[in-house]
């Protein structure tokens, strides 16, 4: 990368009193009761948003959104995953032999797709709904809004193509999409986001790192700005997901470097699909002129789990 002083279009920059005044004002916490408040958004996927997420197959054309297991270092992984054989099927033994691996993976990070839950994010020690993590958190896990407790989720999907809006392969790690994006790819892909809607951006991300070779997106990303939050709450959307984290980096606010983890998990309760492979669905999404269909993510049934690692399949 360039030495040179590079500018960034992630702004306008933010302070954090401001930032702080807009997590009070997106809060959710008292949309819920008691019994279902650890679900957060996913409340508003009931069983009328999964029926009416099949409407929205019309081809049968399933795509995977995962990355493939990343078992190598490098700027963009460093925690690689693991993946060796526990047993092989190479030496005498009564039939059948067998071949046995081993996997293991600290997923949060920027190689592995996965969901976060609300609980894996606080804010002035607060997680979704007011618990305190350094309370409910411990070297067991969290006995809160953990990944456990939201189960499968099926609902509709919309791919926010903000390279596509452009006209480009790509943004520009550092690019900001802000509500007002939102709305310009609403009119222009012809869609609206709803009630118990699943968003996914798509930066192009993986395309400009075929193209041009990793980076560390821990420092520079295309994601969306804060004011996209503000429109995901007024229209209830219930899941957010990107091809990279969905925070823009540099983050534009004073003192907070993931804003949209911040307002997404511990303020709104919607749980965030990270590192997501798009480039195939794009594509299918072009070819079949709908940026709409239908989503199945079933993380992994992690007790205490902050998140689990996940393989989010799209159905068009």
């Amino acid at each position: 990368m360039s030495s040179e002083k590079q500018s960034f279009d992630n702004g306008p920059a933010m302070t954090f009193a401001e930032f702080d005044s807009i997590f009070e004002s997106t809060k959710t916490w008292s949309q819920y009761s008691a019994a279902n408040i650890e679900r957060g958004a996913l409340n508003f996927i009931d069983a009328d948003v999964v029926k009416n997420s099949l409407s929205f197959v019309k081809s049968g054309r399933v795509i995977p959104l995962s990355l493939a297991w990343n078992t190598v270092a490098g700027l963009d992984n460093s925690k690689p995953a693991l993946h060796y054989m526990t047993e092989l099927g190479d030496d005498e033994a009564p039939e059948p032999t067998a071949n046995k691996d081993f996997i293991g993976i600290d997923y949060h990070g920027k190689a592995s797709s996965h969901l976060d839950a609300p609980t894996h994010i606080a804010y002035r020690d607060q997680l979704f709904g007011g618990k305190k993590s350094s309370e409910v958190v411990n070297s067991q896990g969290s006995s809160w809004a953990t990944v456990d407790k939201l189960g499968p989720i099926v609902t509709r999907g919309v791919l926010l193509d903000a390279a596509l809006l452009i006209g480009a392969d790509w943004l520009e790690p550092g690019t900001a999409v802000k509500a007002a994006d939102i709305l310009r790819m609403e009119e222009k892909f012809g869609f609206k986001i709803q009630k118990g809607d699943c968003v996914l951006l798509r930066s192009g991300h993986f395309a400009r790192r075929e193209k041009l070779g990793v980076w560390d997106p821990s420092n520079l990303s295309a994601g969306f700005y804060v004011d996209a939050m503000q429109l995901f709450k007024e229209r209830q959307v219930s899941v957010i997901g990107a091809d990279g984290d969905s925070d823009v980096r540099p983050s534009p606010v004073e003192g907070v470097g993931s804003p949209i983890h911040v307002l997404a998990l511990p303020a709104m309760g919607i749980p965030l699909l990270d590192n997501l492979q798009l480039e195939g669905l794009a594509a299918a999404c072009v070819e079949e002129n709908r940026w709409t269909f239908q989503i199945t993510i079933a993380p992994l049934n992690i007790p205490r789990g902050t998140g689990s690692p996940v393989n989010p399949v799209a159905v068009l």
